[in-house]
């Protein structure tokens, strides 16, 4: 019986099982339900083929696509205190960062680069919501005050692109201390004359939202992002009323004058460019009158 079950059974199953579809190979849309072949999905930027929705992306992914000739240098960003309040919930927060580093090969969620943006040199900073949530801890606000201190090094603007559930829970008052550093941060820039731009993408709420993410000198978002403080069925729940139709998306909220333009991640480079180009010029004839 024992050979039975150990040899034959095992070798009957390998001829006449099919082998199994490996689980990357295709991307369900989280909008339309489409099944998306998963390079093909990867090389349209994480955007469906078949309605358009703007799906989430890895740091890496986004310099590739804005920075020119996908050519650009990292920042290194700086070490900070792991689990400094030695939290744990359900699991120990220092559990909870080794896996987030295990599944996407980034330290914290947050990376930036310098390179050329539409020939102009520029400073991007990457928030990735694949790590933990994109959440705002004490490693996020550093990455950030180093990119500006780069940014104010080299006199370059800044970009920073959001992507983020808000603050990180675990890193308690720490975590929200960024806000203010953050803020102070973009300060720097705006009296060095430097540009700081926000691309919003989804989501952009919480503390984020209500820090770094809303100072940019233009803020532009990608189509359909959720863009808010606390989230719809928060709000409902509290005001007992029912919320209009696409309330916190990037479209209602430009419409109301919190953000200056959606633009469709195809055109963001090109956008991005054109706009760096256009402040930086202003900046240099405002140098030359002085």
């Amino acid at each position: 019986m024992s050979w039975l079950t150990n040899y034959v059974k095992p070798k009957l199953r390998k001829v006449l099982n099919p082998k199994e579809t490996p689980d990357n190979l295709w991307h369900k849309c989280k909008s339309c339900g489409q099944m998306i072949f998963q390079k093909e999905f990867i090389a349209n930027q994480y955007v469906c083929a078949h309605c358009d929705h703007h799906d989430r992306v890895p740091p890496k992914d986004r310099f590739d696509a804005l920075f020119d000739n996908g050519s650009y240098d990292l920042i290194d960003m700086p070490k900070v205190n792991q689990d400094p309040l030695k939290f744990r919930d359900t699991k120990r927060y220092s559990e909870r960062l080794k896996a987030a580093r295990n599944s996407t090969g980034d330290e914290d969620a947050i990376k930036a680069a310098v390179g050329k943006v539409g020939g102009v040199t520029t400073v991007i900073a990457v928030q990735n919501f694949y790590f933990m949530g994109g959440s705002m801890g004490m490693a996020v606000g550093e990455g950030i005050v180093a990119a500006a201190r780069h940014a104010l090094k080299i006199s370059a603007p800044m970009v920073m692109m959001t992507a983020s559930g808000g603050a990180r829970m675990q890193e308690g008052i720490l975590s929200l201390m960024q806000m203010p550093r953050t803020t102070v941060a973009v300060q720097m820039l705006r009296d060095a004359g430097l540009p700081y731009l926000v691309v919003l993408t989804d989501p952009t709420t919480g503390g984020v939202s209500a820090s770094y993410a809303m100072l940019g000198d233009i803020q532009i978002a990608e189509p359909g992002a959720m863009i808010a403080f606390s989230g719809p069925r928060v709000i409902e729940q509290t005001i007992r009323e029912k919320l209009p139709e696409g309330f916190q998306r990037s479209e209602y909220l430009q419409e109301h004058g919190m953000v200056d333009m959606v633009t469709h991640r195809h055109e963001m480079a090109e956008k991005l460019g054109s706009v760096l180009a256009m402040l930086m010029s202003g900046q240099h004839r405002k140098k030359a009158a002085e």
